[in-house]
């Protein structure tokens, strides 16, 4: 009847269209003979399939040498009603569609009865589009975790498992303990036994303690399963299977060594009664007698995870977490059988013993809640108990063990400089032998979430031996001194010789020490960085003031690094080359720099920068300056422009012409033309104006030798009439060469294209035949004060 309904409304229809529509409502019984129907006539009935039968098309539409695509755009355009982002970027619009529509069912703002292709009895929402998630958000209360984990969702899930990369977290609710059930449930199945490797955060104003820790924990692959993974009374298929591969293949192990001894001693001894059989027999017990105790998720074998080494602090620490020759830890759940079996508690504690106590860790803390063998309540004490009272009930870390950040102790966490220690203990870091080590995510991001000194000891306790972590994004946090502590995980995480970070970012409004510090402590931990970003918007009053027993980095050497992505933004601190100097000569292989908000304290530091550029870093492609004033550095400008290596060059709010003359255009257009190598020039901000526009279309004159390809010319106060000139301009030159240029890409964002509409289509229609221009709506009158400066 909806179909019917559409095309009465869309008028008369042919012979063709009315056997397909008849088709469509068939296809029940017709499936497998339309989808060998010839292509032209599959052609007519695809658009009139539901969501169900098109996504079932797809093989056959290839076969035919069709593509689905446009239907799926329509789809997006009649169902969605919204322009996505980056929709040029878009290559699959089936996916698309799939994944966004998976999202507004699980969180309720889509009504599948809306449309008549998404209302059909054979369709599952969520079961069928789950394939097609590789990017999930859950926010507010977490509903969306709670359906997600119901029973009649196993199957959703374990296609989540199978699909999802990326799982976000935006504008969190504090939420109960059975919503927090819920999480561990999910981010279990995610991420311990899935396919999950980044997990975000965003704007979290004020984080509930209890759930932020959750996340983290289980993110970075710690957990402890037992009761806090009951999933309807049945037991962890997932974990229960690797324990018996593992137990089988330990006791083969054994097995092979107990003949291989019996050879050796000919005498007729009885191995199993030697001390070292009796301890492998309570192993055996302890590790592998409890598989009833695994509550989780779902019982079907899962596909093979991402490979995670295994923790050595929990390894050695915790006997039954047995690690496997692929260097997979499995889990070994026994804590909930220890209460019921006093003997093994203790013959667990007499092995742990044995192992451990030559090693640094964490006494047991005597508090009611914080039983580190119950990582589950543990986590949930933080928020439970008063801080003071918990900060005073918790263990202290023994004195080996209080080691400033500088120390070169491997694996420590942060423990003892005074910005962690100024309330008193250690609350916050849970002790990791207490837990099990999964499989863990490689990017942690982090935005708009204040970090607390507990979260951030909790953290920082966590960096310390998350080997997997590739990428890590802390972004406007609130650190303040504690990121000393961030800086004590990372130091520690450094010291593993599998330790896989290769992208540090880090931001925020205030800076508790100097930029150029920062980055010296962080590269003098990490050679290995590929990508290094700091960047902070205000200088912090109390800078210097550090926490006693953390000393400067000044003076810290900076081993040669592989780095090759450089950004610093000062908060407005001058930029002094002496101390750049040092990072720029160990990164020989350095591709990328860019500079932020820095003053140029004297009228040489440019200068003596651009020299250490070239003897430091031959392989320097992209040069950026944003809101550094180089009004009055014209010299070293012309330099840059001339640089036979540099391909990108940025100068973004820079005021490049604010005391200059007609002759330095000339001379940047001139060095432009004879530079072969530059291929992108981008000059937002710089009060271009008209006439500096039409003149910087003499860039692709008759005589030039340049191979620029992108320009912007955003926020330059062009306006149409200006543009429109510098395209015919830009015509002429075109035509003078033949039609043989390789300008590609121009910029126009925010300019005055506003105030004369049709002088500015016509302008841009005619530069679209010529390059792929990129541009927006903006009002004008909003930089009315700009408009008048250039008048």
């Amino acid at each position: 009847a909806a179909v019917k309904g559409a095309m009465a409304a869309e008028g008369p229809r042919s012979l063709f269209a009315l056997s397909a529509a008849a088709v469509s409502r068939s296809m029940g019984a017709l499936e497998r003979d339309v989808w060998a129907l010839p292509g032209h006539l599959l052609r007519g009935l695809l658009p009139l399939l539901t969501v169900f039968r098109l996504e079932r098309a797809e093989g056959a539409a290839r076969r035919a040498g069709l593509s689905t695509q446009p239907i799926w755009r329509k789809l997006w355009d009649d169902v969605m009603k919204t322009r996505p982002p980056n929709s040029e970027n878009i290559t699959c619009w089936r996916k698309k569609f799939l994944e966004t529509f998976f999202s507004n069912v699980l969180h309720g703002v889509l009504d599948v009865s809306s449309d008549w292709r998404l209302n059909d009895h054979h369709f599952s929402p969520l079961l069928h589009s789950s394939p097609h998630v590789s990017q999930l958000t859950l926010c507010n209360m977490l509903q969306g975790a709670v359906e997600l984990t119901a029973e009649h969702n196993q199957k959703v899930l374990e296609n989540l498992a199978g699909s999802l990369r990326i799982l976000k977290f935006q504008h969190l609710l504090s939420s109960d303990q059975s919503i927090r059930r819920s999480l561990v449930l999910l981010l279990h199945r995610l991420i311990h036994h899935g396919s999950v490797s980044q997990v975000s955060m965003y704007s979290w104003p004020v984080p509930d303690t209890v759930l932020l820790v959750l996340i983290l924990s289980m993110s970075a692959g710690f957990w402890r399963s037992g009761n806090a993974l009951a999933y309807h009374s049945s037991p962890c298929g997932l974990c229960r299977e690797e324990d018996k591969a593992q137990s089988q293949e330990s006791a083969q192990e054994r097995a092979e060594r107990g003949r291989y001894d019996e050879r050796k001693w000919s005498d007729g001894e009885n191995q199993k009664g030697s001390p070292r059989a009796l301890e492998e027999a309570d192993a055996e017990v302890n590790g592998y007698g409890a598989d009833t105790c695994l509550n989780s998720l779902l019982s079907r074998p899962r596909s093979p995870p991402l490979q995670n080494q295994s923790c050595e602090e929990a390894s050695s620490k915790v006997p039954c977490d047995h690690t496997s020759s692929q260097g997979r830890s499995s889990p070994r759940c026994v804590s909930d059988q220890l209460s019921r079996y006093p003997v093994l508690r203790k013959t667990r504690r007499r092995l742990k013993s044995a192992v451990g106590k030559k090693r640094r860790c964490l006494r047991r803390s005597r508090g009611p809640y914080a039983d580190p063998e119950d990582l589950y309540d543990f986590v949930f004490t933080v928020a439970r108990e008063d801080n003071s009272g918990l900060l005073d009930k918790n263990s202290t870390i023994e004195e080996e063990n209080a080691e400033n950040w500088t120390s070169s102790s491997p694996g420590s966490p942060c423990t003892g400089h005074a910005g962690c220690k100024k309330r008193g203990g250690s609350a916050g870091i849970f002790s990791l032998k207490a837990a099990h080590r999964f499989r863990s995510v490689s990017t942690l991001e982090l935005f708009s979430i204040p970090l607390t000194g507990e979260t951030c000891r909790t953290l920082s306790n966590l960096l310390s031996s998350w080997v997997s972590l590739e990428n890590l994004v802390l972004s406007y946090n609130g650190l303040g001194a504690n990121i000393f502590c961030i800086l004590s995980g990372l130091r520690a995480l450094s010291r593993h010789s599998d330790c896989h970070l290769h992208v540090v970012r880090v931001s925020d409004v205030f800076s508790h020490m100097p930029c150029m510090e920062l980055v010296r402590c962080i590269l003098s931990a990490f050679p290995q960085l590929h990508t290094l970003s700091v960047s902070f918007d205000l200088k912090n009053q109390l800078e210097g003031n550090r926490p006693e027993g953390n000393p400067s980095c000044s003076e810290v050497e900076i081993p040669e690094s592989c780095l090759e992505q450089l950004e610093i933004r000062f908060p407005r601190e001058p930029l002094h080359t002496a101390f750049l100097l040092p990072v720029l000569k160990a990164s020989k292989s350095l591709q990328q720099l860019s500079l932020d908000s820095a003053t140029l304290p004297g009228s040489q530091e440019l200068g003596l920068l651009l020299e250490a550029l070239k003897e430091c870093n031959p392989n320097l492609k992209k040069l950026s300056f944003h809101d550094v004033n180089l009004a009055e550095h014209q010299k070293e400008v012309l330099l840059l422009l001339q640089d036979p290596v540099l391909q990108e060059i940025t100068f973004s709010f820079c005021r490049l012409f604010e005391s200059s003359t007609t002759e330095f255009l000339s001379e940047i257009i001139n060095t432009v033309k004879r530079n072969s190598s530059l291929k992108s020039l981008k000059l937002p901000g710089n009060r271009l104006g008209n006439h500096r526009l039409v003149a910087l279309a003499d860039i692709f004159s008759e005589d030039s030798s340049s191979s620029l390809c992108q320009l912007d010319v955003s926020s330059n106060c062009i306006k149409p009439d200006g543009l429109l000139e510098f395209t015919k301009k830009l015509e002429g030159h075109i035509q003078q060469r033949g039609g043989q240029i390789q300008f590609t890409h121009l910029r126009l964002f925010q300019n005055w294209l506003d105030q004369d509409a049709e002088t500015a289509q016509e302008a841009l229609r005619r530069l679209k035949a010529v390059c792929s221009v990129v541009n927006d709506s903006w009002d004008s009158s909003q930089a009315f004060a700009d408009y008048i400066s250039v008048m």
